[in-house]
């Protein structure tokens, strides 16, 4: 049972791409996941990412700072940079340039995890990455968001503050203390926990793209320019720096994808809630490339991952 379960969530980007494609042109099979729907999905997708973290994890990060450290200040500065730059050089709508400010201002996402695991990357520098960029993401994601996009339309970084607080911290705070509580309740339910997580980002995200299907027909080719761009410039430069820096491929492998993936769930629920739809579409076109490409470079690293001796998270 284990093993399907673990199979059906490796299998994360085909999900989400098949069903981004088929929401385009069967949007009424997703669009009923909207409102409350994506808020509560992306809750219980935090969730499940707290039920896996204890306070020992926190230990790990002081034991093995380097690499985390300078994971998470590249998340925060090469994809807000990105996103800024690329929607300035494009001259996008206002909306769309707000939601790929938006998207590229989140942390890495558990989607990061599966694709770190596929490409037979360092899987627990990975996970450490996306814990420390979710909580950073608390303050980081509405201030950058505001000094970035706040000349595109009215960014209210309180207001996107509460709500990353909502969404994110308190489902994680909740999922540690019953990890630490309720352990023979999360032991029996964790095995299910991150293929729960894919099926909720799937339907935020196709539910997202159903909604502005027409939209994104439209001018979709702007826009998927713009998400290529910039998601291919956050891999490049997260293994550049890292290399720059003297680690090991393995870790380079590791923080090019947790740079170049996002949280694309949050982006869009807050776009959602705080922005417009058209600013979402951005965030769920996102979802979508972040998958595509990062699951070209998992089976281009997996070929020859076994001839790389295994680095420790330390160096």
């Amino acid at each position: 049972m284990s093993r399907t379960l673990n199979t059906l969530t490796n299998l994360f980007p085909l999900w989400v791409t098949v069903c981004g494609v088929l929401a385009l042109f069967q949007p009424t099979w997703f669009t009923w996941f909207k409102g409350p729907l994506i808020v509560w999905g992306l809750a219980i997708i935090m969730l499940g990412m707290g039920i896996t973290l204890s306070l020992e994890d926190f230990k790990k990060v002081a034991r093995t700072p380097r690499p985390v450290a300078l994971g998470v200040i590249a998340q925060f500065c090469i994809m807000p940079f990105m996103g800024w730059a690329i929607a300035y050089a494009l001259n996008l709508p206002p909306e769309f340039a707000a939601g790929l400010i938006l998207v590229s201002c989140c942390p890495g996402g558990t989607a990061s995890n599966v694709v770190v695991y596929i490409a037979r990357a360092n899987i627990a520098l990975s996970v450490l990455m996306t814990m420390c960029s979710t909580f950073a993401a608390i303050a980081l994601t509405p201030i950058l968001t505001q000094w970035l996009a706040g000349k595109y339309v009215p960014v209210d970084a309180w207001a996107l503050f509460r709500s990353t607080v909502q969404i994110v911290l308190l489902p994680i705070v909740i999922g540690m203390l019953l990890n630490r509580y309720a352990q023979k309740t999360v032991e029996r339910v964790k095995p299910a926990a991150p293929l729960v997580a894919v099926i909720a980002i799937v339907l935020i995200v196709a539910s997202i793209l159903g909604a502005r299907a027409e939209q994104i027909r439209e001018s979709g080719g702007i826009l998927l320019l713009a998400v290529t761009l910039m998601h291919m410039g956050a891999f490049t430069l997260g293994y550049g720096i890292t290399r720059v820096f003297g680690f090991e491929e393995l870790i380079r492998r590791t923080v090019a994808i947790e740079v170049g993936m996002q949280n694309s769930g949050l982006g869009s629920a807050l776009a959602v809630k705080h922005f417009t739809p058209s600013a979402a579409t951005p965030c769920a076109v996102s979802a979508i490339m972040h998958c595509i490409l990062g699951s070209f470079l998992a089976a281009l690293w997996r070929r020859d991952a076994e001839k790389l001796e295994k680095v420790p998270v330390d160096q």
